[in-house]
């Protein structure tokens, strides 16, 4: 496993306070509350409380807890005290990163992640094998455990920042979401449509972004490619299984410009697709990572439209698609097609790993055609 404990594991020496139970403590508390002995402990240490805490606070826990503690008791209720504090701190032991959890139908599933707050120190780990299926098409991908659509992209609270106050910054922020949205999950765009709601965000007085994109859905080629920023399939060739795409990101901001209001978005979208024809049941995931980074300019100081953001910069990384056809649409990558899918260079990326930045990287358009390490 590549991901590293201290990021992930769970910290179970120190209370909500800072301070720690030293460990002779602990294993008094634990043997006197078995044993019932006349003086011993009441309740829960620092420990206890933190460890019982997490399990009540994790999301997707659909046991039934109390919200206020139960009335103490004496005698043998010490020892159910102990045992539950004891049963509490195996769960955390011997599941720090909450990959199995209960499921619905009394078996185990894998609990969905929470939503991504900073960038991660490592790559996800594998995780249980399995071949996508058009019943299940995320099977065996880390985004089986990711959420739906922008329910995956984390959104910060908004605070002034620049020429735009709070509420300003809120809408800009919703809007700036809007275009991920328009852009890479609009299903008519999916299906090969034209981004209209995408574009229309976009500044009209930004003359060479608005010239990138009338020539690329135009006359899309190797320079002007309309995936730089769209999410396309041309439905003779393919067509997304479900309706589901799979998301994980966030949004962040910042001062910019002129005092601009800057938004940088960092979002790996995973599509599950299959051939257009449907005359196979062969599922192959498209793993798209955009880093696109936003300006809502002052009007004051910038021609602009109200309502309507700057393009400042796109970097985009595709696999399982032929990096090598510039049709404006993915091209995927059935295993029938990978002997004239184009010439590789060597080059492998685990298209799941979103600890480094796109920007610090050589991107997919310079590395030419590389090998994907998973899908």
């Amino acid at each position: 496993m590549n991901v590293r404990q201290g990021r992930f594991g769970v910290r179970v020496s120190g209370g909500t306070d800072g301070s720690s139970v030293p460990d002779d403590e602990w294993d008094r508390f634990l043997k006197e509350s078995v044993a019932g002995v006349e003086g011993a402990p009441e309740e829960p240490s620092a420990r206890a409380r933190e460890a019982a805490g997490r399990l009540h606070d994790r999301p997707g826990d659909t046991g039934g807890r109390r919200s206020t503690p139960p009335p103490r008791r004496r005698g043998k209720g010490r020892y159910v005290v102990g045992l539950a504090a004891a049963l509490a701190l195996m769960v955390v032991a011997f599941d720090p990163w909450g990959l199995v959890w209960p499921s619905g139908d009394g078996g185990r599933a894998e609990r969905p992640l929470a939503q991504e707050s900073e960038r991660p120190t490592g790559a996800p780990p594998a995780g249980p094998e399995g071949r996508p299926t058009r019943a299940e098409p995320f099977r065996g991908s880390p985004a089986e455990r990711w959420a739906d659509g922008t329910a995956g992209i984390t959104v910060p609270a908004a605070r002034a920042t620049g020429w735009m106050d709070e509420a300003q910054v809120e809408k800009a922020l919703r809007r700036s979401l809007d275009f991920l949205a328009a852009s890479n999950l609009d299903p008519g765009v999916l299906r090969g449509g034209h981004p209209a709601k995408a574009m229309a965000l976009v500044n009209p007085h930004q003359r060479d972004v608005q010239e990138f994109l009338a020539t690329s859905l135009r006359t899309p080629g190797k320079e002007k490619d309309p995936l730089r920023l769209f999410s396309r399939l041309d439905p003779a060739s393919a067509q997304l299984v479900g309706d589901v795409v799979r998301t994980r990101g966030r949004i962040t901001y910042e001062e910019g410009e002129r005092g601009a209001l800057r938004v940088a978005a960092d979002v790996t979208y995973v599509y599950p697709v299959a051939r257009g024809t449907g005359a196979d049941d062969e599922v192959v995931r498209i793993i798209v990572r955009r880093e696109t980074v936003m300006s809502w300019d002052d009007p004051a100081k910038v021609v602009t439209e109200p309502g309507t953001l700057s393009l400042v910069s796109y970097l985009t990384d595709m696999t399982n698609t032929a990096c090598d056809r510039h049709t404006g649409y993915f091209v995927p990558v059935f295993a029938s097609d990978r002997p004239a899918a184009g010439p590789v260079n060597g080059v492998t990326v685990d298209p799941y790993d979103r600890s480094g930045s796109l920007a610090g990287t050589t991107g997919a358009g310079d590395r030419g055609c590389g090998t994907a390490t998973r899908s």
